[in-house]
């Protein structure tokens, strides 16, 4: 391996620095996109239980607003639900925002080293080749060896580049669609409560099925149990 990198040249350098960093942020995206840690599972349930009973306060909501991005948006519509239902949608329009701003985050790195890495390895073939070409003008075409070097090195740094640009695209595909499933996922808990503190539907039945249990569905109006803004 040592003397593929070697006979690569020192374009080598860059695409094996990007392959690092490549590598580094798949694993802590795979890490930071778990669909559990982002939008836990009954999360809506509890929150509706609170609501219910009167149970929540200020360091409820702190606890909300610091447990997941889901809890974000919810802490966020709740600490305006008072101000009315527009004023609520807003609110969580602007933490859903910054939510799925925060769940791309390096997204734009690993979409860039996909697109540079195999110009990088094509950069790398234009050196190369340049390289055989000039041994050609100066010795001929009877040093083999020399000319086997050159082409070594355009062959070496274009498969290089392709070995990281091809597993880092598939996996900035990948990510972008599990942060498009999550983010359908807390809206649609979104519009349930938000519904639900206004009084124009309860809590949905979705909601129970992804906690994975059974609850009986709140009854009455939901603005008979907004909570006070603490």
């Amino acid at each position: 391996m040592l003397e593929l990198v070697k006979a690569g040249g020192w374009l080598m350098l860059p695409i094996i620095v990007s392959s690092i960093i490549a590598v580094a942020i798949c694993v802590e995206r795979f890490l930071e996109l778990n669909p559990d840690k982002v939008a836990p599972r009954g999360l809506l349930n509890q929150v509706w239980g609170w609501l219910q009973n009167k149970q929540l306060n200020a360091e409820r909501m702190r606890q909300l607003h610091r447990g997941s991005p889901l809890g974000r948006i919810i802490a966020a519509g709740l600490s305006n639900a008072k101000y009315g239902r527009e004023i609520m949608k807003e609110s969580i329009e602007d933490a859903a925002s910054h939510v799925v701003h925060d769940l791309e985050r390096y997204l734009n790195a690993l979409g860039t080293i996909a697109a540079v890495a195999p110009l990088l390895g094509l950069l790398g073939t234009v050196v190369g080749m340049i390289k055989v070409f000039s041994e050609i003008m100066i010795q001929g075409t009877g040093n083999a060896a020399v000319l086997a070097g050159g082409i070594s090195e355009a062959l070496i740094t274009t498969a290089a580049g392709l070995c990281v640009a091809i597993p880092a695209m598939i996996m900035h595909r990948y990510f972008l669609r599990r942060i498009d499933s999550i983010v359908v996922t807390m809206e649609q808990d979104a519009i349930k409560l938000l519904n639900a503190v206004h009084g124009d539907a309860q809590i949905a039945e979705g909601a129970t099925e992804r906690s994975g249990g059974t609850r009986a569905e709140p009854s009455g109006k939901a603005s008979n149990s907004e909570p006070a803004a603490s």
